[in-house]
């Protein structure tokens, strides 16, 4: 056994080999049903789904849960989301979404897929509430930029399904009741409108010249059990259970006593339902309308949050270190988080600081410019490279889709900014790498000819494919560059 682990029961009530045998016992009552037709006569088959029906149900009933939010009824809210979990269009549509992800091949520790439709059909009568314990998450771990690694826990596709179906329930509330500038794991948001919350807050005259960029430790590792339990509005007999399932690694079974699993479906909505009201809690500190407006419009206090990483901007950097920086801190310490004291830091506008891969920064000409950060540029640079490494002997069609495929992401992200140098550059870079590339794949030939010649090599090395199907290598940076305005509004089910 691995020292310090604690191979210890369960907090369901159920040891991990019990839990084990009694999904098996559920596996073969799927394969029962399928066997004997159960599924598809009382079911029906899973390819004849009405699934433009199955959807506006569900929505009909998150609009009708967004509205009793909206007036305060939580009972009917509590009443609305027993309704949609325990529906037969939710569970579908939970299970739908775990069957046509990423990582729908990828199992839980109990070995499990839903790969074929009867498979899937019988699924959706094993989604209930009565009875129902989650087994431990298969633990991996995934590499980070810093050269460290991030724990990654891996649910079965049962589990997983149970948390798409009260999902469909709990999201509704959580766009209600979301802060205003909080962009992360949000219907309709993304990373550009959080950066552009940013220039926004930044650019105008008088604007605040000092930021503070908040680093949350462990923020999914240390979220407190009995505040998600006291807060977050769902099903509490569920949401008991998730945090403390554990988890399997090296065979050996470990407690989890806090935070949540970082690879559930549900985790980043319930990060998000603990942070949500900081940016209140600023406002009653610094409000801009009403009683003490002139305070909080003098202090220039904005927050920008996306997940767990934020910005707060402030006209001082002694408001931000005495004030804002201690008021942050104690609203962590009620869900059991905390600043990162390495990584949380007060920094200048005109020394600038990197968000999302972004850099923002006041120049000496007095402008405000979004570009890529430097590291960003690095870590694709470095990927590139990488990639044309390893396909030395790789048809120059294979190696002009990946770098189709990558170029185009990263330009896509990238297009709302100030970037159109930065992609000429990184444009001659990885012209210069698919040149070496050439060089090495036909060592006796001439410049002249890899230029002018048709092989698959020169092909590749002027930025041209020759896949089997006709398709050449994209123009990397013909998306443009634009900016565009954040949405402001909260995306809820209208």
């Amino acid at each position: 056994m691995v020292p310090g682990a604690k191979a210890s029961p369960l907090l369901s009530g159920l040891s991990s080999r019990e839990n084990l045998t009694n999904r098996r016992k559920d596996a073969e009552q799927m394969k029962v049903e399928q066997s004997t037709g159960a599924a598809s006569s009382v079911s029906g088959h899973w390819r004849e789904v009405d699934w433009r029906s199955v959807t506006g149900e569900v929505r009909r009933l998150q609009v009708r849960i967004v509205k009793a939010v909206e007036t305060g009824r939580w009972g009917k809210v509590k009443a609305l989301q027993r309704l949609l979990t325990t529906s037969r269009s939710g569970k579908l549509l939970a299970v739908r979404r775990v069957t046509e992800n990423q990582g729908r091949k990828t199992p839980g520790v109990d070995g499990e897929s839903w790969d074929t439709p009867e498979k899937k059909m019988a699924a959706v009568g094993t989604l209930r509430g009565r009875g129902y314990r989650p087994l431990p998450l298969r633990r991996i771990y995934i590499p980070k930029p810093n050269g460290k690694r991030r724990p990654l826990g891996i649910p079965t596709m049962k589990d997983r399904a149970m948390q798409a179906l009260h999902l469909l329930a709990l999201d509704p509330v959580a766009e209600t009741t979301a802060d205003e500038n909080s962009y992360g794991f949000r219907q309709k948001r993304r990373c550009a409108d959080a950066v552009d919350g940013c220039a926004i807050a930044l650019r105008r005259p008088g604007s605040s010249q000092w930021i503070l960029e908040g680093d949350i430790r462990g923020c999914f590792d240390n979220i407190s059990h009995d505040w998600l339990l006291a807060h977050v509005p769902m099903d509490r007999a569920i949401l008991r259970k998730w945090p403390k399932a554990g988890y399997m690694e090296k065979q050996v079974l470990h407690a989890t006593e806090e935070g949540t699993p970082q690879g559930g479906i549900i985790s980043p909505v319930l990060a998000n339902l603990a942070l949500d009201g900081l940016d209140r809690c600023l406002r009653e500190r610094y409000p801009l309308r009403g009683k003490g407006s002139d305070r909080g419009r003098k202090a220039g206090v904005h927050l920008v949050r996306y997940a767990d990483d934020f910005i707060v901007t402030g006209k001082t950097k002694e408001l931000l270190e005495h004030e804002v920086k201690p008021l942050v801190g104690s609203f962590l310490r009620e869900r059991g988080l905390e600043l990162s004291a390495e990584k949380t830091k007060i920094t200048h506008i005109e020394e600038g600081f990197d968000f999302l891969g972004q850099n923002v920064r006041r120049y000496s000409h007095g402008k405000l410019w979004v570009k890529p950060s430097k590291k960003n540029i690095h870590t694709f640079s470095e990927k590139v490279r990488t990639l044309v490494k390893k396909s030395q002997n790789a048809p120059a069609w294979r190696l002009a889709t990946e770098l189709n495929r990558m170029t185009r992401g990263w330009a896509l992200y990238h297009r709302h900014v100030k970037s159109t140098r930065i992609f000429s550059s990184v444009d001659c870079a990885i012209f210069k790498a698919l040149w070496r590339w050439a060089l090495r794949r036909h060592p006796r030939k001439g410049k002249r000819w890899l230029m002018r010649g048709t092989s698959h090599a020169a092909e590749a090395a002027r930025g041209a494919s020759s896949a089997p199907d006709g398709s050449r290598m994209e123009p990397r940076w013909s998306c443009g560059c634009s900016m565009r305005l954040p949405c402001r509004s909260p995306s809820t089910p209208r």
